[in-house]
């Protein structure tokens, strides 16, 4: 890889091993990584794990990768937000997301109505809190509006992941970063001019967001342990995700490897991508041994990120996850 370029790392809500959160945040600080994400989904609360993260931390930006939008209002987010940028010295990112149905109504109980006015919603609302403003969405003959009694000292970025168009449009529109999960290589280019439509339709003069795809890391020394793990990964969200992500492969053309993936056994332990969708593989996620994953995110480059976020699977063991840390390690 050039030298000198941002990279971050990511976990999802499946790595639910604190340790392991803690000590994947502490080795990305060591190797120069330039942030490190943590997502919440139906295991530890996030904004706790980032606390000991951001104390325990000197340079590593933190953040929120990502906290879904319907298990806080939009005050708890910011006051979080607020906390974690001051514990940090102001280190902190507050990543936001749709999330899923199943997150929303198996976990809290609120109904997966409009979720893009919803990410709207809530991220102006939270700006507004962290810029000092009073509550605008408040209960018609109810008590005054607040305002947040402790402020940012310094300013808080605020990052969307967003797939869909009016999605990306929004990003665009109110975010400081994009943070698109699993999206092809090569439907990134396609993406950013939906961005520069949302900016351009936002009240304030602003450039587009920082562009920071998220791509899921397969890296062993061993090619048939790196294919497997990639397989599991594209398996996985195509099968026990819901209809998101098949969607919108099938929008980006892929339509044909996506359904050789669902037509296959669903775990796939033995056989791998089925031929016909390994296409998936060099598409969604940088694999391989240390060499070839690093000419992968060279890829996400090329493409237009500019902050590509490699996340790391879910309950391996510390030596497969410090081994792809050591391996795409910025320069």
């Amino acid at each position: 890889m050039t030298p000198h370029r941002p990279l971050a790392i990511g976990l999802t809500p499946l790595e639910t091993r604190r340790h392991v959160v803690l000590h994947v945040a502490d080795r990305a600080e060591e190797l120069g990584y330039s942030a490190v994400y943590v997502a919440e989904g139906w295991g530890h609360d996030v904004s706790v794990l980032l606390a000991e993260i951001a104390m325990r931390t000197e340079r590593i930006r933190i953040g929120t990768g990502v906290l879904n939008v319907w298990g806080r209002s939009a005050a708890s987010i910011a006051m979080l937000a607020t906390s974690l940028s001051d514990l940090s010295g102001g280190r902190f990112v507050l990543g936001l997301g749709a999330g899923s149905p199943q997150l929303a109504e198996g976990l809290h109980g609120v109904a997966f109505r409009s979720p893009v006015h919803r990410v709207g919603s809530v991220t102006r609302e939270v700006r507004n809190l962290l810029d000092g403003g009073r509550l605008t969405s408040t209960i018609p003959g109810g008590s005054s509006p607040l305002k947040l009694a402790v402020r940012p000292t310094s300013d808080v970025p605020i990052q969307l992941a967003a797939l869909g168009t009016n999605a990306v449009r929004l990003c665009g529109e109110l975010a400081d970063a994009w943070y698109p999960f699993l999206l092809p290589l090569s439907g990134l280019a396609d993406k950013i001019p939906v961005l520069k439509e949302g900016a351009a339709r936002s009240r304030s003069e602003r450039s587009i967001p920082k562009i920071c795809p998220g791509v899921p890391a397969a890296i062993s020394s061993d090619p048939d342990v790196a294919r497997k793990l990639a397989s599991w990964w594209i398996t996985f969200y195509l099968t026990r995700m819901g209809p998101l992500y098949g969607n919108l492969l099938r929008d980006l053309g892929f339509a044909g490897a996506v359904g050789a993936v669902l037509a296959a056994d669903k775990s796939l332990d033995a056989a791998g991508m089925p031929e016909s969708a390994e296409v998936l593989i060099d598409e969604l996620t940088v694999s391989g041994n240390a060499e070839t994953a690093r000419a992968g995110v060279d890829r996400w480059y090329a493409a237009g990120a500019e902050m590509p976020v490699v996340v790391l699977p879910p309950n391996r063991s510390v030596e497969e996850l410090d081994h792809a840390l050591e391996a795409l390690r910025p320069i």
